[in-house]
């Protein structure tokens, strides 16, 4: 609100000096640097400045700002006081911002590219600072500038992870949803086909698997221990196979129902075969986007549990309980309402030493990995330097000691010790 008042300030003080008609406009260049606005007169001389404040992040905030073509107050500060000294046509080196400026504040502006002027003042901007009495001298300059740089780079690394952890997430939802679908398409192809060979249902276990038996072999006199073993699978396993074929109780298949089922089939090993290509994209997304999480959880989970929060920025922002309890919203308001125990993990059970530890060892180990989980994120999300080796060896290294240290279960509270019971 405050912004919105101060450009409806600056745009009604320019709107009152209008423009000059008739005339020669009194031209001004202005320039955006790292350490503030520059208005350059007619030979190149610094006629104004408004600087930025010497914070390298607040700077860096506001040349991003000029970037993407948004009037910063240091800019509609000395614009105008330009103003007040007479000039009133501005030249910009960013289209976007001259277009900006000339409809927020009533200018008359215009863009004008590989300026001689601009391009010398640059070259000599070190000097002129340090002759205006902004810096001390020529390194404090540098040093600034170097600073204002690395934070300009870190948002935009930031800006790019933000984008890129949105592709991960669609990538993983789509899994969810190849998972759902291949599952509901063998299950409907095995019913379909057991009404030819019912046998092969439970000595085949894997969908996919099973769809290219059927996809290949077709009718189950073409199930020979030779074809079988060719299709990849154990000798003695194709044996078997072959035995139940020949004595098989199912009923004869028309040529008809075995085209469809074996273009079904074909379908089905098609979207397999995407499911891999999407695991392939995202494990390589995972190691740019969040190589500290995935070093902890694996890329598949790392992606979940991206997918629940949101975003990595979302993640990065919360706090290691709600890390621990992410995906069990349902039962944790249960919890809040009926007064039952709140849950001790969420999607993060699928952590393979805490989905396999003992019940009573589960609560610490998840505290445990919400915290580290919680670092890893931040790490990601805002400084890009890798340490998930370290992490995933602090977690491991703490799950062994809560394995030695509560090797059997606490015994057995009495509700009147406590509705909760004790936090394991």
């Amino acid at each position: 609100m405050k912004r919105f008042i101060a450009l409806k300030h600056y745009s009604s003080v320019f709107s009152a000096a209008g423009f000059r008609s008739g005339a020669e406009y009194l031209k001004s260049t202005m320039i955006a640097t790292l350490v503030g606005v520059f208005a350059l007169g007619a030979k190149g001389k610094v006629v104004g400045s408004k600087l930025f404040p010497r914070n390298p992040k607040d700077a860096a905030e506001r040349v991003s700002k000029l970037q993407r073509g948004e009037i910063v107050d240091e800019l509609a500060q000395l614009l105008e006081s330009m103003r007040v000294k007479g000039y009133d046509e501005f030249l910009f080196e960013d289209q976007n911002l001259a277009s900006n400026v000339e409809r927020s504040l009533n200018l008359k502006c215009r863009a004008v590219e590989g300026s001689a002027a601009a391009l010398r003042f640059r070259e000599r901007l070190g000097d002129i600072t340090v002759q205006l009495e902004e810096f001390s001298c020529l390194e404090e300059f540098r040093q600034f500038t170097h600073q204002v740089s690395l934070a300009l780079a870190e948002k935009a690394v930031t800006r790019e992870t933000e984008k890129r952890d949105l592709h991960v997430v669609q990538v993983i939802r789509t899994l969810d949803d190849l998972d759902k679908t291949l599952n509901l398409f063998s299950g409907r192809i095995r019913e379909w086909y057991g009404l030819h060979f019912p046998e092969l249902d439970k000595l085949v276990d894997k969908h996919e698997t099973y769809l290219r038996l059927v996809s290949d072999l077709g009718l189950r006199e073409n199930f020979t221990t030779e074809r079988l073993v060719s299709e990849g699978l154990p000798a003695e396993k194709a044996k078997v196979i072959c035995e139940k074929a020949r004595g098989s109780i199912g009923s004869a298949a028309s040529p008809q129902d075995l085209e469809v089922l074996r273009l079904f089939s074909k379908n089905a090993l098609e979207l397999y075969r995407s499911k891999g290509a999407a695991e392939e994209l995202l494990s390589m997304m995972m190691r740019e986007v969040a190589p500290n999480i995935s070093a902890i959880l694996g890329p598949l989970l790392a992606a979940r549990l991206i997918s629940v929060a949101g975003s990595l920025r979302r993640l990065a922002e919360m706090p290691s309980s709600t890390i621990q309890v992410l995906g069990a919203e349902k039962a944790l308001f249960r919890s809040l309402k009926t007064g039952s125990r709140p849950p001790k993990h969420g999607i993060i059970f699928q952590y393979q030493p805490l989905h396999t530890a003992p019940r009573w060892q589960r609560g610490k180990i998840s505290r445990t990995l919400a915290s580290k989980l919680s670092i890893a994120a931040r790490i990601d999300a805002f400084r890009g330097e890798f340490i998930g080796n370290k992490l995933k060896e602090s977690v491991e290294k703490r799950i062994r000691e809560i394995q030695e240290r509560y090797p059997a279960p606490p015994p057995v509270r009495s509700r009147n010790e406590g509705a909760r019971g004790s936090r394991t």
